[in-house]
């Protein structure tokens, strides 16, 4: 099971979104290194779930139910407690090499499970 990060504008799509219709076809990727990403995802796959736009945070997770060249479906999991907003994720150390800091236009990434465990971390904070 891989873990992964996918971006949409809340106004296009959110989680809220997401949690309403069940589940939802992640197609449309353009960016040549976020598609190629896009067709590593497979069934079960972990997702966390990041707004773009004003908010800018991981909001919640997702996984990946099935696949085809370049479309993903995927299902909510769970919202987060709180969003982990990108300024907390860039004050983290931890977290300075990871490709939402770094390739800030990269739509669909790839997450080691130690960012994905601090993200979580963050998320469940006070």
């Amino acid at each position: 099971m891989a873990l992964w990060l996918f971006k949409e504008e809340p106004s296009c799509f959110s989680y809220a979104d997401l949690e309403r219709i069940g589940s939802a076809s992640w197609d449309g990727v353009k960016n040549a290194l976020a598609l190629k990403n896009l067709r590593q995802v497979k069934p079960g796959d972990r997702i966390l779930f990041y707004h773009t736009g004003k908010e800018k945070a991981v909001v919640g997770e997702a996984k990946a139910k099935t696949t085809a060249d370049g479309v993903v479906t995927i299902a909510p999991v769970k919202r987060w407690p709180k969003p982990v907003t990108l300024g907390q994720i860039k004050a983290e150390k931890s977290l300075q090499d990871w490709a939402l800091v770094r390739i800030s236009r990269l739509s669909v990434m790839p997450v080691t499970a130690a960012q994905w465990r601090r993200v979580e971390e963050l998320a469940e904070e006070n």
